[in-house]
C-alpha cells in the first residue's frame, strides 16, 4: 500500500491506496467523485479525462501514485459557485449531450482543448481533439458546436476584462 497525496479540486487529499490502482479508480472509490467515468479501460474512449497540472489526461492510464503532488481538476471542480463553467453552458445550450456518459470527458477535454488554443479554435480543429473522446449518440455536430460556442464566449469574456 502507498500513501498518496494530491490536490483535487482544490482540497488537499492524502489516502491509502495500492501501488497499481488507477487514478480513476481513486478518484471515483477513494474521493468518491463519479463524475469520471471509466468506460472503456483502455484509454481509448477519453470518458475518464481530468486535468492534471493543467493538462487533460485520461486518467485510467495513470497510476494514483504517478499523481502524487499533482494538482488534478475533474468534472465536479470546474463550475465555480454553483454557476456552470461556460464550457458546461454551452453544452447544455447547444445540446451537446444526450447519454451524458462521455459529457464529463469531452467537457474537461474541450476547456483543455481551449486553455491551449483561445481564439484560434475551429471547427476542424475541434474534431481533430477529440479524436481520443467517443460519443456513441451524438454524431459529435453538437458537440464541436457546443465548444466553438465556449471557445467564443470565453474568449469574448477575456476581451473585455482586457478593456
Amino acid at each position: 500500500m502507498a500513501k498518496v497525496a494530491m490536490t483535487v479540486n482544490g482540497r488537499k487529499v492524502s489516502r491509502e491506496c495500492e501501488d497499481r490502482t488507477l487514478l480513476v479508480h481513486f478518484l471515483r472509490d477513494q474521493l468518491a467523485l463519479t463524475g469520471t467515468h471509466v468506460g472503456c479501460d483502455t484509454s481509448q474512449c477519453g470518458a475518464c479525462v481530468v486535468h492534471m497540472d493543467g493538462k487533460a489526461v485520461k486518467s485510467c492510464s495513470i497510476l494514483a501514485a504517478q499523481a502524487a503532488g499533482s494538482e488534478i481538476l475533474t468534472i465536479e471542480g470546474l463550475a465555480a459557485g454553483g454557476d456552470l463553467h461556460p464550457v458546461q453552458a454551452a453544452f447544455k445550450a447547444n445540446h451537446g449531450l444526450q447519454c451524458g456518459f462521455c459529457t464529463p470527458g469531452m467537457v474537461m477535454t474541450a476547456v483543455d482543448m481551449i486553455n491551449r488554443y483561445g481564439a484560434k479554435l475551429d471547427e476542424k480543429t475541434v474534431r481533430e481533439n477529440l479524436e481520443g473522446n467517443i460519443c456513441r449518440c451524438t454524431g459529435y455536430h453538437n458537440i464541436v458546436k457546443a465548444i466553438l460556442a465556449a471557445a467564443e464566449e470565453i474568449g469574448a469574456a477575456g476581451r473585455q476584462a482586457a478593456e
